[in-house]
């Protein structure tokens, strides 16, 4: 073999063994500090869950959680969800609670860390992004995605996405209406979120971002 051919040889065992380079996951960037809920509305907490159906299709479903009253807010169940279906989904519950979260407490998922979120919470809301791999600092939402986990998908078999939905809407409905918590003097969360008479101010955080 002539020299010129063993530097080719070698020249693309080495272009093959080359590993390629990753795409850097993008990362949400803070415009409030940690908030910790002193009234309803104050902080939202956001996470997705994900399950399938009985033909394997997946299924994302989006947790929001009051992380004052600890309430489920609304139900999103589809087979993906895009960053506009959640900001749309967003609005729906700001319409029908009559105000904005002071700060939206999410992770830095594609739907959450994207341009379209930043300009939605512009001038509105706070975005606080939990540091990857600490998943305590967002702890009612954690709960509540352990509790629905347990105690509805992993005994649940959906269908169909529409299937779905019901048992979950249903599901979330139970929790928020018919469960007892003893930190809340034995009421509901209903109840305790009927109850507050809180008020909170909806200020945005400092437009110069936090890192």
């Amino acid at each position: 073999m002539s020299l010129l051919a063993r530097n080719s040889d070698s020249s693309s065992r080495c272009s093959k063994a080359r590993p390629q380079r990753r795409r850097r996951k993008r990362h949400g960037i803070s415009t409030a500090p940690p908030v910790s809920a002193g009234t309803p509305d104050q902080v939202w907490a956001v996470d997705f869950q994900f399950d399938v159906t009985t033909d394997g299709r997946p299924i994302k479903i989006v947790s929001i959680i009051d992380a004052h009253t600890r309430e489920s807010l609304g139900d999103l169940v589809e087979r993906s969800i895009t960053a506009e279906e959640l900001i749309n989904k967003l609005e729906r519950l700001v319409l029908d609670r009559g105000a904005h979260p002071t700060v939206l407490r999410c992770y830095n998922g594609p739907e959450l860390a994207c341009a379209a979120m930043a300009d939605w919470a512009a001038r509105r809301v706070g975005l606080h992004f939990i540091p990857p791999a600490e998943p305590w600092r967002n702890g009612y939402v954690e709960s509540f995605d352990s509790r629905i986990r347990n105690k509805c998908l992993n005994i649940s078999s959906f269908w169909s996405r529409a299937q779905a939905r019901v048992v979950i809407s249903d599901w979330k409905h139970q929790y928020n209406h018919h469960r007892r918590h003893s930190a809340l003097g034995y009421r509901t969360l209903a109840e305790y979120a009927a109850a507050c008479r809180h008020t909170h101010t909806s200020v945005h955080a400092s437009s110069t971002a936090l890192q």
